[in-house]
């Protein structure tokens, strides 16, 4: 049972392969072109900045989310528009559903959601900060470091592959070892069978700063074996790394807690509304 649960995962992962690779050689290219210029827009926007973080987080950049908690750390852009980028961003949700022939539509109608959501929440987020709690931030220099090394583009596509394709091979196989132990009927049953919950899951798991959240809910929800509430959830909680930067900087600790409470329950909330209506994609 096991070899042959290896061997499955082996192949359903090799055949996204070539897919991923494309597409993360195109994903290079538009952050190399366009990285700066997206940074630069974020920093000048004040009001408009969740309608901006809401579209430009949906570009499949691995290193915005990042860019956006620093621009925030930095006073830079409001707690609105740093939310609205951490929605929107999917990590490697757009590069699976492509590779996992999702049709157009769908995929289309995914990322006009995320955005659509990305946007009225950071708006509301700014709203309760700046005239009901009337909150401002002090003025801070805060200091960071940024040592950034040029890299072969192809290269960096084919590292950023092969990442994704361990923790794709990994995911499937620990997916085809439950499936084989406890049945594929039990199993969707369990995660369909209790909507709430599920959602509730599927946020969590999206708070792990790491592309392995993104793939498994990905994949689970390709599969067939996860809601689209649950989904929307896990992948609108998930922000990457983003999040990790807001600890390494002076940011207190108080401060970043509320950021990812306010991630979780927004991404929580969302999901629930879309499995209670009962949405498809």
């Amino acid at each position: 049972m096991l070899i042959e649960c290896l061997t499955d995962a082996l192949i359903d992962s090799l055949k996204l392969l070539p897919f991923l690779f494309i597409i993360y050689i195109l994903i290079e290219l538009l952050e190399h072109k366009t990285g700066d210029r997206i940074k630069a827009v974020i920093k000048k926007t004040d009001r408009l900045g969740p309608l901006f973080g809401g579209f430009l987080g949906a570009v499949p950049q691995c290193g915005l989310s990042t860019a956006a908690a620093t621009l925030y750390t930095e006073r830079l852009v409001s707690i609105g528009t740093l939310l609205a980028i951490f929605l929107s961003t999917s990590d490697e949700m757009l590069p699976l559903l492509i590779s996992g022939a999702a049709a157009p539509l769908s995929i289309l109608k995914i990322l006009c959601t995320k955005i659509l959501i990305s946007v009225v929440t950071g708006y509301v987020i700014d709203l309760f900060f700046r005239y009901i709690l009337k909150k401002k931030h002090e003025d801070e220099e805060i200091h960071t470091e940024n040592h950034q090394h040029e890299m072969n583009l192809f290269l960096a596509a084919l590292l950023h592959t092969l990442q994704v394709f361990a923790y794709l091979f990994v995911i499937t196989l620990v997916l085809n070892v439950g499936i084989s132990l406890i049945g594929e009927d039990a199993l969707t049953h369990f995660l369909t069978g209790r909507p709430v919950l599920g959602v509730l899951l599927s946020s969590i798991v999206g708070l792990v700063p790491n592309c392995g959240a993104s793939v498994l809910i990905t994949k689970l929800y390709l599969d067939g074996m996860m809601e689209a509430g649950a989904m929307f959830a896990g992948l609108l909680v998930n922000a990457g790394v983003g999040t990790l930067v807001l600890f390494r900087t002076k940011t207190s600790r108080h401060e970043v807690l509320t950021i990812l409470g306010l991630l979780f329950v927004s991404g929580l909330i969302w999901g629930l509304l879309i499995q209670w209506t009962g949405l498809t994609f």
